[in-house]
């Protein structure tokens, strides 16, 4: 595994130096952008806007247009210098209830790896945190960019949860949601018993995409000249006055679920 990120960890005067993981990677199909008339592949160009020719990526520098036609060109150094604390430093600046941050802002985890030489301080920070059962507020630069994350215990290591900032949620104030009270006491008491039937313990590994498995059979059927037809309907909106005999139905399939066909046994031949 490589690290994208070297640096230190600090909480008060204790620097921890670390490493920086990436914790998931989204597993999809991957397409190509084809040409429809005869399928062949279509390549994405850099053009040079002045001399109408494609540039190689060793040619391209970021630029920031600070007057119209003016430019300033920036390399990963100029960035860096920008401010060198903050840019080798994950600082945790508070200490939070966990439950204090909603989950909405929470964006993309990361493993923090210890040097061997910080394994001690490393441990500390752990053990604190589980047991003061806090997490870390922080901040750090990554991608030429200022984040908010959480710092906290998963199993035994020390994550990174990148945090959204406020002002980076989308205002909600033209969606049209109904008002508080609008359902009875009766419809609300039959949902929470089927909420009760349908609390499990949270077993990640029990889940898996199983819609991109069904893509996958779509392209062989495809592949094969095979029609394809659609596996099930779209489904429809529950009326109103059918919500409470559908409640009723769906907590009464949950206390008595189908019983199972007990399997055929074959008698061995004497």
């Amino acid at each position: 595994m490589r690290a994208i990120w070297k640096g230190a960890l600090s909480f008060g005067l204790v620097n921890i130096p670390i490493q920086m993981y990436t914790a998931s990677h989204d597993k999809e199909i991957s397409f190509v952008m084809l040409h429809k008339k005869d399928h062949s592949q279509i390549r994405y160009a850099r053009i040079c806007k002045a001399e109408g020719k494609e540039v190689p990526w060793n040619e391209i520098v970021k630029g920031y247009e600070y007057e119209k036609g003016d430019y300033v060109v920036l390399d990963d150094k100029d960035f860096e210098k920008a401010n060198l604390k903050k840019t080798k430093t994950i600082e945790i600046v508070n200490f939070v209830d966990e439950n204090e941050v909603d989950t909405i802002y929470y964006s993309k985890p990361y493993f923090l790896e210890p040097d061997k030489n910080a394994f001690s301080a490393y441990s500390l920070l752990r053990e604190a945190l589980k047991k003061s059962k806090k997490v870390g507020l922080a901040k750090y630069i990554l991608r030429n960019r200022e984040h908010l994350a959480v710092i906290k215990v998963y199993e035994n290591m020390l994550i990174l949860n990148e945090l959204r900032y406020q002002n980076e949620l989308v205002k909600v104030e033209d969606l049209k949601i109904p008002a508080v009270g609008k359902s009875t006491g009766k419809e609300i008491d039959i949902a929470i018993q089927l909420i009760d039937h349908l609390t499990v313990p949270f077993e990640p590994q029990d889940f898996k995409d199983t819609y991109m498995e069904e893509i996958k059979q779509i392209i062989k059927q495809k592949a094969k000249g095979r029609p394809v037809h659609p596996k099930t309907e779209e489904p429809k909106s529950t009326k109103v006055h059918d919500i409470m005999s559908l409640l009723q139905a769906s907590l009464e399939s949950k206390k008595n679920p189908p019983k199972k066909t007990p399997r055929k046994t074959h008698k061995k031949a004497m």
